[in-house]
This record gives structure tokens, C-alpha cells and sequence, in this order.
């Protein structure tokens, strides 16, 4: 199966690294013109030099802060009414790590913020040119913890359910658009984000990092992390026209991990 992402334009949150990186690449290697959303201005210059050299296209980047919802939602709104987007890839910064009983009001308002009003936001920005066009395609990053809670991210527990819930309900109002709306219950992935984790997992456990990695992969049946690329694999599918029968799913991409079904 062949795809192509030609003349669509995917605007990617959290794209300088990690996830939101692997999916920038392959959506841009299959074709689409692609904008980088992401804090660290020199990151993303550089990525979209090479995905531009790599692909011959141009491509686009925005320094944003997910964090400062106020500032995000005034520059996005404006940028996607400038340059109209048909795939849209819902992914910001995680929050801070902690448990239920570390974590008051205002760090829950806080991951609210960055995980689900930036979220929605952009959606409903994106949405009117989807309708327009009749065709569009929205991915949520999620994780595997809104449905086996992870004891140490209490905060994005919380906030990422919401957004698939959110994401469900939305499915079924724009399914007659010829618009989806997916989302990845992210499992364990070899990231930046993950090393950060593991390095604050490790202190609390006393052991070393490597051994929390390797306790982590006994968990999963295949045995190892996920790579990257891999995710970006699955997000190329979503974004195409392949995938049009397929919406209002929550996708575990976790290497068998997640128990229940």
C-alpha cells in the first residue's frame, strides 16, 4: 500500500523531538507539506532545513509555548487562518510527573491547559476548512495510562482522558465532513521524554536508569521499546485516505503492554 499525503498541509505539535519528530518526517516523506509547532526555535530551524533539503518542498515552523495558553491560542488561530490545515496532530509537552496525593488544583488546571484546552482549541480552528473542503483528519496523542492509570503521571492520567473522551464525542460530530479523529494511546517509547521519566523513576526506586529500561521492556511482550519512526508509521496511516472508514478510535501502538482490551 502506497501512501500519499501529496497537497495536504499536517501542522504537528511538540515536532522539534521525541514522537511529534518521527511523525513530522514521515508525513513530510509521504508527501505532505508539514508546519513544526514546538518551544526550542534552533530545533526546529533545523529540521526544517533538512526535511526541505530531504523533500524537495517547503515547510513551515512556529515557535509556541503550550504552557502560555493565552499567547498559544492567539498565534495558532491566526496561523491557521493564513495557511488552512488538513491534518492536524494533536501533541504538546507532557506535565510534570507526580502522584494524586503530590498534585492540588492549580497543577490540575495547569495540565488542563496544556493538554486539553490547546487541544481543543486548535481543533476548532483547523475544523472550519476541513468542513469546507469535505476532508480532514485530526490525531490525538494520547497514552495507554487513560486506561491503565500509571501511579507517577497522575496529571496527564487525568487530563489525556478527557481528550480522548473529548476526541469520541467529536468523531461522531464531524464524521459526516469526511473528517476522523483518532487517537494513540502512546506506550512506552524511546524518547527524550521517557529518559527524563526514568531518570526521576530511578532516583525515587534507587536503582539506575538502565535498570528501570530494563524492567520496563520485561513488561512489554515484544521486549523492547518503541521506536519513534514506528509511531510515525501509524500516524501516515491515520492521515490517509486509506484510513477514511477508521475514526473515533483510541489506538494502543504499546507492543502489546495494556492488559485490557
Amino acid at each position: 500500500m502506497q501512501i500519499s499525503l501529496h497537497n495536504k498541509h499536517a501542522l504537528i505539535g511538540g515536532s522539534s523531538r521525541g514522537i511529534g519528530r518521527a511523525v513530522a518526517c514521515q508525513l513530510a516523506d509521504s508527501g505532505a507539506e508539514v508546519t513544526l509547532v514546538a518551544r526550542s526555535k534552533d530545533q526546529l530551524a533545523a529540521l526544517t532545513d533538512e526535511l526541505q533539503t530531504k523533500t524537495g518542498r517547503k515547510h513551515h515552523f512556529l515557535v509556541l509555548d503550550y504552557s502560555d495558553h493565552s499567547s498559544y491560542a492567539e498565534a495558532i488561530s491566526a496561523y491557521i487562518e493564513k495557511r488552512p490545515v488538513d491534518i492536524l496532530v494533536n501533541n504538546t509537552q507532557g506535565p510534570a510527573p507526580g502522584t494524586g496525593l503530590e498534585k492540588g488544583v492549580g497543577d490540575y488546571q495547569e495540565a488542563f491547559d496544556i493538554l486539553f484546552k490547546s487541544v481543543v482549541h486548535t481543533t476548532l480552528a483547523a475544523l472550519p476548512n476541513m468542513q469546507k473542503k469535505g476532508w480532514g483528519r485530526i490525531i490525538n496523542v494520547a497514552s495507554v495510562s487513560v486506561k491503565e492509570p500509571l501511579g507517577y503521571l497522575a496529571l496527564s492520567n487525568t487530563i489525556r482522558a478527557a481528550v480522548v473522551s473529548w476526541a469520541k464525542t467529536l468523531a461522531a460530530d464531524v464524521g459526516p465532513f469526511g473528517i476522523t479523529v483518532n487517537s494513540i494511546l502512546t506506550g512506552y517509547f524511546d524518547t527524550e521524554r521517557l529518559q527524563q521519566l526514568n531518570e526521576k523513576k530511578a532516583q525515587q526506586m534507587g536503582i539506575a536508569p538502565e535498570e528501570v529500561v530494563s524492567r520496563m521492556e520485561q513488561m512489554v511482550p515484544v521486549r523492547r521499546l518503541g521506536r519513534p519512526e514506528e509511531y510515525g508509521y501509524l500516524a501516515a496511516f491515520l492521515a490517509s485516505e486509506a484510513a477514511s472508514y477508521l475514526t473515533g478510535t483510541a489506538i494502543p501502538l504499546d507492543g502489546g503492554l495494556l492488559r485490557s482490551y
